[in-house]
């Protein structure tokens, strides 16, 4: 069966989890086109400017400079051309404010971010099993 492959956007300040999301991606044979952004601004600049093909899902960060994740998830559910791209956040706040302003913006999932690799891989395993889904 030949199936096209969902773009996806990572939003991501820290170099060393950009890293670890490649590695996990790898690991887990996940070939999906990954494109990154290193903050909201960034992130915006690049979807609404066309610079990446739009992607089905975005994996985004809460904690990052210029402009945090809600920030940006209020005005990506706000633009009629991404309001309705799947929002994963994948963070380290495991602050009630935060996942529930997240889950008001319509995420499909929060993941905090697990403090060993192992556990990270299996965070993107079931990434991955959602946007098979997607594919199909």
């Amino acid at each position: 069966m030949n199936q096209k492959l969902v773009n996806i956007l990572l939003v991501e300040d820290d170099e060393v989890d950009v890293m670890n999301v490649k590695r996990a991606f790898s690991k887990n044979n996940i070939m999906n086109p990954l494109f990154v952004a290193g903050n909201g601004v960034e992130a915006l600049e690049m979807l609404e400017n066309h610079i990446i093909p739009l992607p089905k899902i975005i994996i985004l960060d809460i904690n990052m400079p210029k402009m945090n994740g809600i920030e940006f998830l209020k005005i990506m559910r706000e633009n009629e051309k991404l309001k309705n791209i799947s929002v994963f956040v994948m963070t380290t706040s495991n602050e009630d404010s935060d996942k529930i302003n997240a889950y008001n913006l319509n995420v499909a999932g929060y993941i905090l971010k697990p403090l060993s690799f192992e556990k990270f891989l299996t965070s993107v395993a079931t990434l991955k099993n959602f946007w098979q889904l997607c594919e199909l």
